[in-house]
């Protein structure tokens, strides 16, 4: 197991120590005083609802060879630093433990409300197809050569002790370039601070995470801090792109095109577009949805090329710009090179992911959770069938309330039939959410038992899809996606959308298939 001497961590947050202390050697870094073993270096974080101090006492119980907190404490067990910002402190213990593996990488940054995980596999697809070493750190795993990891159940961006952790292993497996999906909790709680990015684009930003956030200002504010991460990215030497990649679509651009105006007009952040906005640097024309894909026209370095995608939906033309962006504007990548390699990708896990046993109807799962996300892949599944279209989804308690009415409002006008269920609802009441849903459908003419119903387990409610469902029809069950877990109370039960659609479907058509998995509802 390696170590570092306290003196290189401390030196990284700018805390000097004696000299006797500057010899201790640090075996691991944490902000969970449950992780601590002999040798670590345990950071304080105060949260929402936790305060780390509280775990001081249990850390140094562990074996924590030192402290980092930012009150003023009387501790003379071990040495402790006091900080004025303990996210950042951990951000940068973080990596100076793990070496600062950033500073030798090509590091690309996707963040956004929708597509950031379509956007990064394909942006990680492009480099890989062009022979460049490259790995990737998404809400799903992380890639890291031929290796795997899962990086968790509900987990949006890993904290700074894991993302420096597996950038460190990008190095030593030989990679070059890290693509890192980033969400707005990531950004703000500084996860990941000290990546040193090179490149940043935008997918979009929507309505989303206001229960954190508040308001949608402050929620644009803290995606705009990657863009101004760029021009703090420090000099590397195989180069700097400090590159900023913008939807010219969306309502973001308007608000990060501003922010970085001063950045441009110095010279030390460059701004590239995509969209369907003629004006974009990269755009797409002519687009053709079928049931098996997608085809527009790329105009790119003014040539036009056929682009195909095997994705549905016209979001994901949107993520194919942004990708081909990225690598053939940005890390110089030759477009043929770029549009083979997302031709070749045939799904994202839970994202428009099409379920066949046989059934004469449509089935699709995807992972759409936001307003924005569900409007975007009706209108596309819409264009899929001739048939109706019949919505399963729910909406998470303890998190941005509004977006409950909202999501079933946009069902009531995007779908024909719309099925209310069990979608992570925490400590609140699910009937409670539901009639919030209800009440919103019936707002926009919703007819109960008739255009919308209220089935609390979630695997029923797919059971209820599929018998509703009539030839030529289409179900998409949607929210969860790749997800493996639902919560009920504070307990995660194993869960998986693709599963219980099958499960359900199997039953539906009587062949063998697996068991429907259990949540508390069933009961």
């Amino acid at each position: 197991m390696s170590t570092k001497r306290l003196s290189i961590l401390t030196e990284a947050i700018g805390h000097s120590i004696s000299t006797i202390e500057s010899f201790i050697e640090i075996s691991g870094v944490t902000f969970d005083s449950r992780k601590v073993s002999p040798g670590f270096i345990f950071v304080a974080l105060k949260g929402l609802s936790v305060d780390g101090h509280r775990f001081i006492p249990q850390a140094i119980r562990n074996g924590a060879s030192a402290i980092v907190g930012s009150e003023r404490l009387n501790i003379t067990q071990v040495p402790y630093m006091q900080v004025s910002d303990t996210r950042d402190a951990l951000a940068k213990i973080s990596s100076a433990f793990y070496g600062n593996p950033a500073r030798r990488l090509t590091v690309i940054g996707v963040t956004g409300t929708d597509g950031k995980t379509t956007t990064s596999n394909m942006i990680y697809r492009i480099i890989k197809a062009a022979g460049i070493d490259v790995g990737m750190i998404s809400t799903v795993n992380a890639m890291i050569g031929d290796r795997v990891l899962d990086t968790g159940f509900h987990v949006t961006t890993p904290e700074a002790p894991d993302v420096q952790y597996y950038l460190s292993e990008m190095l030593n497996a030989g990679l070059t370039h890290a693509v890192l999906e980033v969400t707005s909790h990531g950004l703000e709680q500084k996860r990941v601070g000290e990546c040193q990015f090179d490149i940043g684009v935008i997918t979009n930003i929507q309505h989303e995470h206001l229960d954190y956030h508040k308001t949608y200002r402050n929620y644009q504010q803290a995606k705009g801090l990657l863009f101004q991460s760029l021009a703090q990215t420090q000099e590397k030497t195989q180069g700097n792109y400090r590159l900023a990649v913008l939807n010219k679509d969306d309502q973001s651009y308007s608000f990060l095109s501003a922010l970085l105006k001063e950045d441009e007009e110095r010279g030390r952040v460059r701004i590239f577009t995509y969209g369907l906005d003629p004006s974009a640097d990269v755009q797409a024309k002519q687009i053709i949805f079928s049931k098996t894909g997608t085809d527009f026209l790329l105009e790119i370095n003014q040539n036009e090329m056929k682009v195909h995608l095997n994705l549905l939906g016209s979001y994901n033309v949107s993520n194919a710009l942004a990708a081909i962006t990225v690598t053939v504007l940005g890390l110089g990548i030759e477009s043929e090179i770029a549009i083979d390699a997302i031709a070749r990708l045939k799904s994202i896990p839970g994202r428009m992911e099409q379920i066949n046993l046989g059934q004469p109807f449509n089935v699709i799962v995807d992972f759409a959770h936001t307003p924005n996300a569900l409007k975007q892949a009706l209108i596309s599944v819409r264009q899929m069938t001739q048939g109706r279209v019949i919505a399963v989804f729910g909406s998470a308690g303890l998190r941005d309330r509004e977006k409950r009415g909202m999501m079933a409002e946009v069902s009531s006008q995007y779908a024909d039939v719309s099925i209310f269920t069990a979608e992570d609802p925490r400590t609140e009441s699910l009937d409670d959410i539901l009639a919030e849903m209800a009440d919103a459908a019936r707002s926009r003419g919703g007819k109960e038992s008739k255009t919308y119903y209220r089935v609390p387990d979630r695997g029923n409610a797919i059971r209820y899809a599929l018998n509703l469902a009539r030839p030529h029809d289409l179900v998409i069950v949607l929210g969860k996606g790749h997800e493996q877990s639902m919560c009920f109370g504070e307990r995660e039960y194993p869960w998986d959308d693709r599963t219980a659609v099958r499960a359900a479907l199997a039953e539906f058509m009587d062949v063998p298939g697996p068991e429907m998995p259990y949540l508390p509802t069933a009961d």
